[in-house]
Formats: structure tokens, sequence, C-alpha cells
């Protein structure tokens, strides 16, 4: 299964059976909100906080993805998933809720793409039949926590990016009818000693192309092999600055087949200053808007490269740098398999 130094290649082809995928009200009003399962109006979601509306979201997205297949929730061996509230508690109470044995995950905004990646892994061994996964964000609990509550109005500088209020779910199963998935590079950490939490793009560019290499050069293949690259939430910034590093290594991409899920998701005239961030980001869009293009037969091979910063309140204070990482999942369209 290992090829190379750091990319699985699943000789099974996990199939990724079902989707589900919630927003909020900003993200009604982008580019993709015809991609979404539900949608809601008031970031409350009828809770009394921000955090339990997050918790809320992934729950709905999961119920989507398992109602749609009619899959009885216990026939679900596992659920693999994480957020960016402290000790992931969204995303553990969500598992309270779905009574599902559970991994919790974090890996910031590459969580989505982390837990694909391990759920592939898993099934692909047959240590499982039915996996659960995914990620989720929420902009007032997310923004709160990491720069300032957003009732304060504090400006941004253009650098910054919003925080998807989003849930965006996947169900691995050994059989199926979907896509398929067919590798995954597990990223490492790179720290190029930038520490502004308001140009989170920056700092994770050199991680995405890291991972992007590796998987090429793991796999022994090139640009040419993918219909689409996505990155996670690099936003403008980011996005350039990583356009810019894969021209100065050599590497070249057909017009429109390097993109970024933070610059998929809202409109032009949304104020999102560089993009859109959050561990719900690139959840959302793969599992929502990329996966039905791909049902259409606008894509057929897609590889999807989720972007995070690890870094935390605590390490900020104490004036750390940010470490970055980016895992990358391979994800083809599938018949009956």
């Amino acid at each position: 299964m290992l090829v190379g130094h750091r990319t699985w290649k699943f000789e099974n082809k996990p199939v990724l059976i079902s989707t589900g995928t919630v927003g909020g009200p900003f993200e009604a009003n982008g580019k993709l909100a015809n991609d979404f399962d539900t949608l809601h109006d008031d970031l409350w979601i009828g809770q009394d906080s921000y955090e339990k509306a997050h918790r809320v979201l992934l729950e709905e997205a999961c119920q989507e993805a398992i109602e749609k297949v009619h899959l009885q929730k216990e026939k679900i061996e596992f659920m693999l998933a994480g957020d960016l509230v402290n000790q992931i508690t969204p995303s553990s109470f969500a598992s309270r809720t779905l009574e599902i044995p559970y991994f919790g995950l974090f890996g910031a905004c590459s969580t989505s793409m982390e837990g694909l990646a391990l759920g592939s892994f898993i099934v692909n061994a047959k240590g499982a039949n039915y996996i659960l996964t995914g990620s989720s964000s929420h902009n007032a609990a997310i923004e709160k926590q990491f720069r300032y509550p957003t009732e304060y109005g504090a400006q941004k500088p253009p650098t910054a990016q919003w925080t998807v209020t989003a849930a965006g779910v996947g169900i691995l199963a050994q059989q199926g009818e979907g896509p398929v998935i067919t590798s995954a590079t597990i990223g490492r950490v790179v720290d190029m000693g930038l520490s502004d939490p308001f140009n989170m793009g920056a700092a994770m560019a050199p991680a995405a192309v890291d991972t992007i290499e590796a998987h090429f050069r793991d796999l022994q293949i090139d640009p040419s092999h993918y219909d689409l690259i996505a990155t996670g939430d690099l936003g403008k910034i980011g996005h350039s600055i990583a356009e810019d590093l894969f021209e100065k290594h050599g590497l070249t991409f057909e017009k429109g087949q390097f993109d970024d899920c933070g610059l998929m998701i809202y409109k032009d005239d949304q104020p999102v200053m560089s993009g859109a961030s959050g561990s719900g980001c690139s959840a959302a869009v793969t599992y929502g808007h990329l996966i039905n293009r791909m049902k259409k037969g606008e894509i057929k091979r897609m590889l999807i490269v989720a972007t995070g910063a690890l870094l935390s309140p605590l390490s900020f204070q104490q004036k750390e740098s940010i470490p970055c990482i980016a895992h990358a999942v391979s994800i083809e369209a599938g018949g009956i398999h």
C-alpha cells in the first residue's frame, strides 16, 4: 500500500457512497449555494451559543449522508472527524449524539482530507465496512477563538480570510456506487517562520506545494494526471504564492486546473478579503460542489489538498510562528465497485 515515502495507494479503491453538506446564511448567498444539502438562515441554528450551533452543523451533515443511502447508523463502524474549537468539542459532542465509535482528529483546516485519507486506509485494509468522516467550522465560534469576536467589528487586513460556517462529510464503503479513493499523500509540517494569524494563506502555501510535489514524486506522475488539483483554503494570497513556487520548481498547470476551495465558495462581491478558510471549507466544497461536478462527468480525477495552520491561541500568545500541513487525497469517478 505504501508507495514512495509518504503516499498510500488504495488497491481496493474505497467507495464514497454518500456525502452530506450543511451551510450557514453567508454560504447561502455564495456561489455554491445549490451544492449544499441544507442551508440555515441564522448563525445560531436554534441554539444558545455558537459552539452548540457548530455541533449541530456536523450532526445534520452526518444525518444527511446517512439518510441518502438509507444506511442504518449502527452499520457504520467508525466516525473520524475534527474541527477548530478547543479540544474539538463540536465533533466529540456530535459523535455523542450519533453514538458511532469515534476517532477525534485535529489537523486544523487539513482535517477533512486527514479523515478521508485515514478512513480510506482503514476501509482499504478491510478494517471497516463503513466509515463516516468529515469536518466543520462556524464563523462566529472560530473567529472568536483565533482572532476577535465578530461583535467587536475589528478591522481586518486584505490578507485575512473569512471562516466558513459549514460542515461536509462523506461515507466510505468497501463496495457500492460512487467516486473512489485511489491514493493519499500525508503532509509533513512546514514552518516558514510566519506568525500573522491574519495571513494564513501565505503560511500554508509552502506546505501545500510540498505535499503536491511529494504526491507526484511518489506516484511518478505529473499534473496532467488530474483534471483538477484543489487546495483547501489558501485564498488569493496563498494561491498566488503556491503558483509562484510551482513555477520556480518547474511545474506548470493548464488554465483552471489548479484551484482553491477558499476561492470557489463565495461570490466576488462578498466581503471576504482574501477568500474563505475554516475546516468546513474544503470539506463542504469537496463533498458538495466538487463531488457533484464529478457525478455530472465534468471531472474524472481530482486531487484535493486540504491545508491546515497548526497554531493555537496559546502558541500565538507565546509569539510562536505558524507550523502548517497539507494532506492530499486522490478521488476518481467510479461506477459500481
